[in-house]
């Protein structure tokens, strides 16, 4: 009996296919990738299950190619959750598990130009730099077709004549040029052929050649080297490994050991044997941190609730609110021995690369070489590595940023989302996720103990806990019983100005640092903006000096010598000229943390400094770097973005100063004061987190502001009440669900009416139910990467009737969407309107 497939496979189809098995084929098991055609091409598939012998259908069921894993990437309980995904983001289901995977799994399929043995004897290598002699096989079409050729296509030709082939990058060019017709003709004639390649797999699993002595006397005549490579390898021998040493090891003790291993193997006398190579992912260990010997009382409260959960094995949704500082990572410590106890496993999400570096340490503290990592900072192997170790059972324990949701764990036990509130957990481009939502949804799916955990938890998880779809957890003590900073609000509008413009740094706030590091204590500056001027404008015309690319100014980076745009990375040089008057009279406006240390550097010259931001940790080592500087109090003063504003524990801290708290307030977004809050609140619990008490001060143009005013009273509630009445008013999240229809394209004239013709399909079918349409308009970013950009908001309270509209729109959308002139894209739930 013919066995069926179902197969996802790495294309923009939104339906599975069905793919056959060749009798003398074993049926592969769900969770590997196996090559299967499409069209004319080969492409990678995803294995979802077996299904039915298919009926007569009137066409045939093609057999897979061959298979490309000898164990599964995914268990099969994930099938149902790749299913729910690509449903609710309107997202391929194949490309769905093509980005869940590691990266560097996709088989690629090529096209490449040769010539045929019939076109290497009748084409003339030097066909292009002479007239064509009769003999040849070039019509008069295509000799005028030749002389019309550009300088690059001619060389292609010219490569392709004289080299025989041309990769597939030169071949696509050459296809997509005005030689195109050429090549047809050419092909037709018997005298090009166009073969199908696939580009391998940019990761593979990592093997090392290991040693290990063989048992029996050793002969009493061998060579000086053999000698001293077995008398080696026998010292290396450690207890437990079955004697065996990895080859490089050896030689990296006696570099004469590598013909004597050779030697030696062939007399018998040691054993040559292959395994799998873990790349590390950590690079440094992290610190270890100690148990504690007892709990809090919230800490035992709390517990008290969580592990009888974990340990029943059922769905439940907890939502941890817990000040900063209140012990938060030990709950999660302990509720993960409960889980492993029961056999089951352990997954940590966090929101940025950089507080997992923090909180894996207090797990590997604690399980060792149980835990793996997942984050997209990590090499392409390594995280391929750790993808293999999960999907084998041999890392119960999964710390990672958003990504890290897709973790292969075949039965997830506790899952936990620490910062819950953070937007960093929304994915932005391509398939656009929350993987906050996601937690719960796989918790629920795997009957498994869900905890998002915040000290400012966003407005819609506690809403969700106010109305008993989460648990509500609370702790509001800190650990030690230390009191939560002093905090003091100054107002940038009183500061005297400094040629027209207030100083960076207050009076106040330069007082306190310059207090703060003559009684030796530490202190941390924060601004949520990285660079040295982000505004450079023409001193002559007042123009602003903008990318290229996208509307946005560049960014002056000092240190670098380079403008910036931090949208589309494109670079320029650090001294531009006006580009509407030409004056090279640039002045530089704004400011980012680079001008800060500067600043501070000047003004504080005894002080160490350091700076924490993208530019200064793109690497996990130099990230790690300034953290143990941080800790063994080696730095006085520490400049930073949000990189510095969540979960960091730095006990010698008692001074942390906001520059510009409410910047975000300027926001064209609904979240604007929840979000403002939330980095306030974040930041200033980094102050006071040992045995002194802990001062915060607040910059502010808007000091009156509720989001300003309840940050600096610590008041979590008050904010909450102040937001959910605001949107209950004007019907956004929770009390509305949106869908931001996202359009990009070339030219735009052409982008707006497509936006404008889906706009007016949308109300034709949202006024049947009751759903709000609100736009087309120019998006707030208005181009980026040389796009134009408009959206369509989508807004509803019947979920069903929303997502009904949005699959209407992505199957009929308007003509410019089919025929590829702009592009459509859906973003479910959006986090942000920029």
């Amino acid at each position: 009996m013919t066995i069926h497939l179902e197969v996802a496979v790495a294309a923009p189809l939104f339906q599975s296919l069905t793919y056959s098995c060749r009798t003398d084929q074993e049926p592969p098991p769900v969770g590997v990738r196996i090559l299967v055609p499409l069209g004319r091409q080969r492409v990678t598939g995803y294995v979802l299950g077996q299904q039915p012998e298919a009926k007569e259908c009137g066409y045939t069921i093609r057999p897979y190619l061959r298979l490309l894993d000898d164990q599964p990437l995914f268990p099969a309980n994930m099938v149902p959750f790749f299913r729910w995904l690509a449903d609710y983001y309107h997202f391929p289901l194949g490309e769905v598990i093509k980005l869940a995977l590691p990266g560097g799994l996709t088989l690629r399929s090529r096209k490449e130009l040769a010539l045929s043995p019939e076109g290497r004897a009748s084409l003339d290598p030097d066909l292009l730099q002479q007239q064509p002699a009769a003999d040849q096989p070039i019509s008069a079409r295509q000799q005028k077709n030749l002389a019309q050729l550009g300088e690059a296509e001619r060389q292609l030709i010219n490569d392709l004549l004289s080299k025989g082939s041309l990769s597939a990058s030169a071949s696509q060019g050459l296809l997509r040029s005005g030689a195109k017709g050429l090549i047809g003709s050419w092909q037709r004639q018997g005298l090009v052929t166009l073969e199908e390649t696939l580009t391998p797999p940019a990761i593979k699993v990592k093997r090392e050649w290991c040693l290990a002595p063989c048992h029996g006397p050793r002969p009493e005549k061998l060579k000086k080297s053999q000698s001293k490579t077995l008398t080696l390898l026998h010292e290396l021998s450690q207890p437990g490994q079955q004697g065996q040493v990895p080859r490089r090891d050896l030689t990296k003790v006696y570099k004469g050991a590598g013909p004597a291993i050779k030697e030696l193997a062939s007399l018998g006398l040691l054993h040559l044997s292959e395994r799998e190579l873990f790349r590390d992912p950590f690079g440094e260990r992290p610190p270890f941190f100690a148990k504690p010997e007892t709990l809090t009382a919230e800490q035992e409260e709390v517990l008290a609730r969580i592990k009888p959960a974990v340990a029943e094995g059922k769905f439940s949704p907890f939502l941890l609110h817990g000040v900063t500082g209140s012990g938060k990572t030990e709950v999660f410590l302990r509720a993960a021995e409960t889980a492993l106890a029961k056999g089951r496993s352990v997954l940590v999400l966090v929101p940025e690369i950089a507080l997992a570096s923090q909180i894996e340490g207090h797990f590997f503290s604690r399980f060792g070489d149980k835990i793996a990592i997942l984050h997209s900072g990590m090499a392409a192997g390594a995280r391929f590595d750790q993808w293999r170790r999960i999907a084998r059972g041999e890392a119960p324990i999964v710390i990672g940023a958003r990504s890290a949701i897709f973790a292969p764990l075949p039965d997830p036990g506790l899952i936990i989302v620490d910062e819950e509130h953070d937007p960093a957990y929304k994915q932005e481009d391509s398939l656009r996720y929350q993987a906050r939502d996601l937690a719960v949804l796989r918790a629920s799916q795997q009957g498994a103990t869900a905890i998002l955990a915040s000290a400012t938890p966003s407005v819609t998880s506690f809403h969700n806990a106010q109305q008993d779809k989460y648990k509500l957890l609370t702790m509001t003590k800190r650990v030690g019983a230390h009191p939560l900073p002093q905090v003091e609000i100054v107002d940038l509008k009183g500061v005297k100005t400094v040629s027209g413009r207030p100083p960076l740094f207050s009076p106040q706030l330069m007082a306190g640092l310059k207090e703060n590091l003559a009684a030796g204590n530490q202190s941390l500056v924060f601004l949520n903006r990285r660079g040295f001027a982000n505004l450079l404008l023409c001193a002559d015309c007042g123009e602003t000096i903008k990318c290229p690319h996208c509307a946005i100014t560049l960014t002056l980076h000092k240190g670098k010598n380079r403008l910036l745009c931090h949208y589309c990375d494109h670079q320029a040089a650090s001294k531009p000229i006006c580009p509407s008057c030409r004056s090279p009279r640039i002045k530089e406006m704004g400011f980012g943390t680079e001008r800060l240390e500067e600043e501070l550097r000047t003004a504080l010259p005894e002080a160490r400094l350091a700076r924490l931001d993208r530019d200064t940790a793109t690497k996990r080592a130099d990230f790690l770097a300034i953290l143990k500087k941080m800790h063994k109090q080696e730095i006085d003063i520490l400049v930073g973005t949000q990189m510095i504003a969540k979960g960091h524990h730095f006990p010698h801290v008692t001074l942390v100063g906001l520059v510009w708290a409410d910047a975000g307030l300027s926001f064209p977004d609904f979240k604007a004061g929840e979000r403002t809050f939330q980095l306030i609140a974040q930041v200033t619990g980094r102050a006071g987190r040992g045995d002194k008490a802990g001062r915060v001060l607040i910059q502010s143009y808007q000091p009156d502001h509720y989001a300003v005013q309840m940050a600096r009273a610590h008041d979590f509630q008050g904010l909450y009440e102040r937001e959910i009445s605001l949107r209950q008013t004007l019907r956004y999240p929770p009390f509305a669900r949106l869908i931001n229809v996202k359009f990009s394209g070339l030219s735009e004239e052409a982008t707006r009416a497509c936006a404008e013709q889906c706009a007016a399909m949308a109300r034709s079918w949202g006024q049947q139910k009751e759903l709000e349409i609100l736009g087309p308009a120019p998006a707030p970013i208005a181009r980026l990467r040389e796009r134009f950009r408009f959206q369509l908001l989508l807004k509803g309270w019947h979920l069903p009737s929303l997502q009904a509209l949005a699959h209407h729109l992505r199957h009929q959308p308007p003509p410019a969407v089919r025929q590829d002139k702009v592009r459509m894209t859906l973003d479910v739930d959006p986090d942000t309107m920029l």
